[in-house]
């Protein structure tokens, strides 16, 4: 009787390596190194941000929010009308950029022909338009408001420029949202007799609610703290009044930081740390209401 032995292949070994990975002299250098930057990256930012708390922490009261600042005594000096310049221009650049970009995204996701080369080229740019410098939005918001007639220095150029700096940022994110459906929600609407853009409005877009106001939240959250495209429009850095329009002056808190950090007086670093650590805080909000809207969504389901 004789016994057959078979060679063992070398696929499970090729699989053993992929998993545990090299374990030689490059690889571990190579990991060191890795975890090296990482930690010193993280360690830089702490040591800003604890530097940035203890400066601006003697400034963080009620006269930060309620005063308007002021080129001769810092020590009083607010950012009221930053703030609520970056309110305003925040919400006007949510109201142009929003609509359209979920528009745009469901109509190159739902609709166009991938043979059609009117949408090829819309999302080649789409994809393109992602990774411009922010300044560049600045100039065609320039260039657009001296188009038009439109003043530079007011909140409707301001948001215009924001606008264009984040569409392409929210219509990337609603496709993905738009992607992430199942098939079979659409086919059971168009089953039941919904023309396709009854079934997007009542299925699609409120199954993607998720990951269309997550994408949207933390776009705003990058524009929230822009301040090269403003400034290129003629961004106020003095402002003692409130805007009350669209066609209103404004500054915003980037702006403002800006100002007060070039000064060299002390008390002006401090007023610069502490609407750092506001704005900082507004943006932290905004990236938690974005996770509490993906999960509570999520949950539904």
């Amino acid at each position: 009787m004789t016994t057959s032995t078979v060679e063992p292949t070398e696929q499970p070994r090729r699989l053993v390596a992929a998993a545990n990975g090299d374990r030689d002299l490059t690889s571990l250098v190579f990991l060191v190194l890795l975890w090296g930057c990482l930690a010193f990256g993280i360690f830089s930012l702490a040591v800003l941000l604890f530097n940035t708390a203890m400066e601006g922490a003697g400034r963080l009261d009620a006269q930060l929010f309620t005063n308007y600042t002021s080129q001769l005594r810092p020590e009083s000096a607010g950012a009221r009308a930053a703030i609520f310049g970056s309110l305003l221009v925040m919400l006007t650049t949510a109201a142009l950029s929003i609509p359209l970009g979920v528009a745009a995204a469901s109509y190159l996701e739902e609709f166009a022909s991938r043979e059609n080369k009117f949408a090829q080229l819309v999302e080649l740019n789409v994809q393109n338009l992602a990774a411009v410098p922010a300044i560049i939005y600045g100039m065609l918001a320039a260039g657009f408001a001296v188009l038009i007639g439109l003043p530079r220095n007011t909140v409707l150029a301001g948001a215009i420029a924001l606008a264009l700096l984040i569409l392409p940022v929210i219509i990337v994110s609603t496709r993905e949202a738009l992607r992430a459906v199942p098939r079979e929600i659409r086919q059971g609407s168009l089953a039941l007799g919904a023309s396709p853009m009854q079934t997007l409005l009542r299925q699609t877009l409120p199954a993607a609610i998720p990951g269309i106001a997550t994408g949207t939240i933390l776009a705003l959250s990058r524009a929230v703290g822009e301040a090269a495209p403003l400034l290129l429009l003629g961004g106020l850095v003095f402002v003692r009044f409130d805007p009350n329009g669209l066609l209103s002056g404004f500054t915003t808190m980037p702006i403002q930081i800006f100002d007060w950090a070039g000064r060299p007086q002390v008390a002006f670093q401090e007023l610069a740390a502490a609407a750092s650590i506001v704005l900082l805080g507004l943006l932290l909000a905004m990236n938690a209401l974005a996770i509490i809207i993906r999960n509570k969504f999520s949950s539904q389901r």
